[in-house]
């Protein structure tokens, strides 16, 4: 019988009832305890009920304006996002200028004998007969100072 011992008897269901309808009335003093010291809290609670709502509303209102005006897609955010669109609409613009000259100069240089003979004369130094050409003289090298002290 020494290798039974540890099997528990499992209590039948009179006995859990019993054990329950014993411990009722402590059970019962109990609640009553909890319900005197929880009452006059819930009766705080339930008289500033408004004062706590107008809180909760500010908070969130709070939140919310710090969400919209921060947050990833904030008004900050918005403002430089806005202000770097007009600055790469302007680059923009300007490359498409820029762009559609260099488009007319090809066409011209294509088509348009004046302005072959323009570059002709620029780039390669042309001149029709009794024109001068005037060609600036190239920059002189500037001559280093000697300074006999700082060599060894």
């Amino acid at each position: 019988m020494q290798r039974f011992s540890r099997i528990t008897k499992l209590p039948r269901p009179e006995d859990g009832l019993r054990a329950l309808a014993e411990r009722a009335p402590q059970a019962e003093a109990l609640a009553a305890s909890w319900i005197e010291v929880v009452r006059p809290f819930g009766s705080r609670l339930y008289a500033s009920r408004r004062r706590i709502a107008t809180i909760a509303v500010a908070v969130l209102a709070g939140v919310l304006f710090v969400h919209v005006m921060f947050g990833a897609n904030g008004m900050i955010i918005y403002k430089q996002k806005r202000a770097e669109y007009e600055s790469l609409s302007k680059q923009i613009g300007q490359v498409q200028r820029e762009n559609d000259r260099y488009t007319q100069q090809i066409q011209g240089l294509k088509s348009d004998q004046t302005a072959i003979e323009k570059e002709a004369r620029e780039q390669l130094g042309y001149a029709k007969p009794g024109e001068y050409v005037y060609v600036p003289p190239a920059p002189a090298k500037p001559t280093e100072a000697v300074n006999h002290s700082a060599k060894k």
